[in-house]
């Protein structure tokens, strides 16, 4: 019953960045078809799995008492890491920007630089402006989404979670944050909330991380 919680809070903790991305497009009334989701859904699973797996690898090469340990470390660091992200001064955050910004208009064809820049900022997954997110840009909003996972993904196996069922619970979990974000913010369009519960990440991510140990 613990490690099936646990691998709801995990899910959970990984699936509220496509709430606040989802949030965002609700905001400016973007359409998500339902191919698109899937697609979504399916590189989320990918990169989960292929996280995994590379937490398993790493199981048949470390003892399990240090991979145990690893992998608790692992999902406390990324935690940590997004309280500082939501922490750190404003001054920071916008020279951060700025400097992106530069590296994206240098390298725009990079498919990594595209992906971070989704994440910062979600409305340059529309391409070509339509206001519905179909085909590559879907893809590359999975893979934006996804990214954060991966790390986790190979803490998380280092714990004993289950790949498939860690790769199905983050894909279906993120796939209705989106889809709830997308209604939130066309709901709650005046209404600036996500931002001020960008740090449950990391906290989720620490407590679950601490646990393990």
């Amino acid at each position: 019953m613990f490690q099936l919680f646990s691998l709801l809070l995990l899910a959970f903790a990984l699936s509220l960045d496509s709430f606040s991305v989802g949030f965002t497009y609700g905001l400016r009334k973007m359409v998500l078809p339902l191919k698109s989701l899937l697609i979504i859904a399916t590189c989320s699973a990918i990169s989960l799995m292929i996280a995994v797996s590379i937490g398993h690898a790493l199981e048949n090469i470390l003892s399990p008492n240090i991979t145990a340990s690893l992998g608790g470390f692992i999902l406390i660091a990324l935690g940590a890491w997004v309280l500082y992200q939501f922490f750190r001064p404003e001054k920071d955050k916008e020279s951060d920007l700025l400097e992106h910004e530069k590296l994206i208009i240098n390298f725009e064809i990079r498919s990594l630089g595209i992906a971070i820049n989704i994440l910062r900022k979600p409305m340059s997954a529309d391409f070509d402006r339509s206001g519905t997110i179909t085909g590559i840009e879907a893809f590359m909003l999975g893979f934006a989404l996804s990214i954060d996972a991966f790390g986790a993904g190979i803490g998380a196996a280092m714990l004993g979670f289950s790949p498939f069922y860690l790769a199905v619970s983050v894909a279906v979990m993120s796939s209705l944050f989106l889809l709830l974000g997308i209604k939130s913010g066309a709901f709650f369009h005046k209404i600036n909330l996500v931002q001020k519960f960008a740090f449950l990440p990391g906290v989720l991510l620490i407590i679950i991380g601490i646990l393990k140990l």
